[in-house]
């Protein structure tokens, strides 16, 4: 164990099976040796602690399952490096993944936070998974250097900032959501500075499928951030899944989708509806050309049906936090009558 390390990785667990060790493994092959290894047993049933024990990594454990966030926070406390890094569980860092984060820090000491990306390559093979990781690793490969925000999957912050900040907040988010969203956006305000570095990729294990995906992109992340952003309106930038033609082509996904089923009754105004096509088609030609380079032609056209699934659902997300957002706001103005 290093005394006084650069690095302090922290990695959550919560029965970790084979990707934990692929995630263990490749840490401890990596390039970069400057570090020590915080494993946090977030209440695991299998032999996910076992199995950090054996990779000589400092072992702690919350008190039942807590969510990832705790489960970092708890890391932090014990943490010794002067940065700390969150590597999801299901995650693999390449050989270089660690040298070339430290590189930036060291070249940018100004930085208070760096953060990469999923690699193109995930390891699950089925469609959802691949088309998952594939829109992540470009959402995040044509992002502004200079970052808004923040990601916990692969991401480095100063020790310092991080504990002054008091962390992730697991008051607000208790569960898997966007605690990381939520410190990137506190650090800003803070006026810290956050790097986007797109050469620092991992591997995702994570086989994700329809349901699970939109289960967690409405209620784990749509909703609670369209609270964040009207909470916080500064947060409205144009950049990452925010880009003002993701926000056009939200709302051109429910005109197209009226438009196609009111031209069962009036053929008429089919031709409006081909029209919306063309231009969401338009708007998002550059990652759809993206998934036919990578995959080829067959996949792209069935991730453009399901990017167009992901706008329709981002607008429900955004109508349901919303009006969540609205509910406490009017909340907090009656009980403030009341005290008068």
């Amino acid at each position: 164990m290093i005394a006084h390390p650069f690095l302090s990785i922290i990695v959550p667990v919560y029965n970790g099976g084979y990707a934990f060790i692929y995630c263990l493994s490749a840490i401890e092959q990596s390039k970069f040796k400057n570090w020590e290894l915080i494993v946090v047993n977030d209440g695991s049933t299998d032999q996910s602690a076992n199995v950090a024990e054996r990779f000589g990594a400092t072992v702690l454990k919350t008190k039942g399952r807590l969510g990832p966030g705790a489960a970092r926070n708890l890391g932090a406390q014990a943490a010794s490096g002067e940065y700390l890094c969150f590597i999801d569980a299901d995650c693999e860092v390449k050989s270089d993944t660690f040298a070339t984060l430290v590189q930036t820090l060291k070249q940018h000491p100004e930085i208070d936070a760096v953060f990469g990306s999923y690699d193109d390559a995930p390891k699950a093979t089925n469609f959802i998974a691949q088309y998952r990781n594939l829109f992540h690793h470009y959402v995040h490969q044509n992002g502004n250097e200079e970052a808004s925000t923040f990601w916990a999957g692969c991401g480095a912050v100063k020790r310092s900032t991080f504990l002054t900040l008091g962390g992730f907040d697991v008051q607000r988010y208790p569960r898997p959501s966007i605690e990381d969203i939520d410190l990137g956006y506190r650090i800003r305000q803070a006026g810290g500075k956050i790097t986007l570095a797109k050469q620092v990729q991992v591997k995702h294990h994570k086989a994700w499928y329809l349901l699970s995906m939109i289960k967690t992109d409405v209620l784990d992340r749509g909703i609670p951030w369209t609270r964040l952003l009207l909470s916080n309106k500064s947060s409205f930038v144009n950049d990452l899944n925010l880009q003002i033609s993701s926000r056009i082509s939200v709302a051109a996904s429910y005109v197209f989708v009226i438009l196609l089923l009111a031209s069962f009754y009036k053929p008429e105004i089919s031709f409006l509806a081909l029209f919306t096509a063309t231009l969401l088609l338009g708007l998002n030609m550059k990652i759809y050309r993206f998934f036919y380079r990578k995959r080829g032609f067959v996949f792209s056209i069935r991730a453009i049906f399901m990017h167009w699934l992901y706008y329709l659902y981002s607008g429900v997300a955004f109508i349901g936090g919303a009006l969540l957002y609205w509910q406490a706001q009017l909340k907090k103005e009656l009980i403030l009558v009341k005290s008068l």
